[in-house]
């Protein structure tokens, strides 16, 4: 093999495994909580930034630590002491002011981005040959009459239990194969379709399709609404809760996500200039 193809041969090697380590970070939980984390702290201190008043603010804090000097400097003359604490009220009031507006600008797109990212990392497929539970909640008595429908990977492990106090009917399946799939809850007349994620990577979970709800469905549910006339009320899968390790511990990825963007916030705030 001449040099020249040898250093070619390098070069595809080298590139292989770049491009197997970067797959394997997007797959990787801990490495897209960080990642993310870090993304997020800078975009929450640049949009910051740019839509508060600096200089008001800087000013508001200025005049906090004053009057919190003050408080420290006379804290054996009552009336000074008494009145650095009502400036401190009213300063507080006035930063709160104009930290509000910038504020809202962050969290909305945050709490949205939170809430799409958690049907990725919030809980995990259904594990292979692995139990688990479908539970319907079907209005009136339309529960007495309702089927299940299943494709041939997912397979009924247990007769159906009726819940009647709660109009529920709960069902125990076990999938065989990864794959996403659909199964069908057929009740009065109507049919509605649930997807099941089967497998171990990071597919988009929805634990529970329901009817109506808007903002709980918005929240908590990754599927279109069941139809209004349907006697189907919601349909739920008990997906497990995805822990990411951390010095052998498990932390639900919400809270670490939390703890190291206020931390990169924190540092970038310093790297940039930027008063909160």
């Amino acid at each position: 093999m001449t040099d020249q193809a040898a250093a070619k041969a390098a070069a595809v090697g080298s590139f292989q495994s770049s491009l197997s380590l970067a797959l394997s970070l997007l797959t990787n939980p801990l490495a897209i909580v960080v990642m993310l984390s870090l993304a997020v702290g800078l975009l929450m201190v640049v949009l910051f930034g740019y839509t508060s008043d600096q200089k008001a603010i800087g000013i508001a804090k200025d005049q906090l630590k004053a009057h919190l000097l003050a408080v420290r400097l006379y804290r054996d003359q009552i009336p000074v002491v008494m009145g650095s604490y009502g400036k401190i009220l009213r300063g507080t009031g006035r930063y709160l002011k104009l930290a509000f507006k910038p504020l809202l600008y962050v969290v909305i797109p945050i709490t949205l981005l939170i809430v799409e990212v958690d049907r990725y990392l919030g809980a995990t497929p259904i594990p292979a040959n692995t139990p688990f539970l479908l539970t319907a909640h079907i209005s009136g008595s339309d529960a007495n009459d309702a089927t299940l429908q299943l494709p041939a990977e997912i397979t009924m492990t247990a007769p159906p239990v009726h819940i009647v106090a709660d109009n529920e009917i709960v069902w125990r399946l076990l999938g065989t194969k990864e794959g996403k799939y659909e199964v069908k809850v057929a009740a009065g007349g109507q049919i509605a379709e649930k997807t099941v994620c089967v497998g171990s990577d990071l597919p988009r979970i929805s634990t529970v399709r329901m009817r109506g709800h808007f903002w709980q469905r918005v929240f908590t549910s990754a599927e279109p609404a069941l139809t209004e006339n349907s006697p189907i009320e919601s349909i739920s899968i008990n997906y497990p809760d995805r822990d990411i390790a951390i010095t052998g511990y498990g932390m639900n990825w919400i809270w670490l996500f939390f703890i190291l963007s206020m931390v990169a916030g924190f540092i970038f705030k310093e790297l940039l200039g930027i008063k909160i």
